[in-house]
């Protein structure tokens, strides 16, 4: 399961959308030390996720930067089978790194909608 998320990662790095500055191989890389504690989960993420995830927050200052990070993480969890657990995990991530996103981490989110 890990090498599908992983490949549903790298994949998601061939969308791109409108002109924003960051990109998936920023989302990617900045969320990559995440996976641990998605796959894993546990009380507290590793310092150097919840830095990954507060670093892509401050980068994602537009609409299309916001959109695009949405985008990019919606397309490489949408392309995996994962759990239920997983997802939670993914989803308690902003809060337990003391972010506040402007979207929720969901197959489901309609990325358009994020402003």
């Amino acid at each position: 399961m890990r090498s599908l998320f992983l490949l549903a990662l790298f994949l998601a790095l061939s969308f791109h959308h409108g002109e924003a500055a960051v990109t998936c191989n920023t989302v990617v890389g900045d969320l990559y030390p995440c996976l641990s504690y998605v796959m894993q989960g546990g009380n507290v993420p590793p310092a150097n996720c919840c830095n990954g995830v507060r670093s892509l927050n401050s980068q994602a200052q537009s609409t299309v930067d916001r959109q695009s990070v949405c985008r990019c993480i919606k397309n490489a969890i949408g392309g995996v089978s994962y759990s239920s657990s997983n997802l939670n995990n993914a989803q308690s991530l902003p809060a337990k790194c003391g972010v506040n996103l402007p979207f929720r981490i969901s197959p489901s989110t309609n990325c358009n909608s994020i402003h």
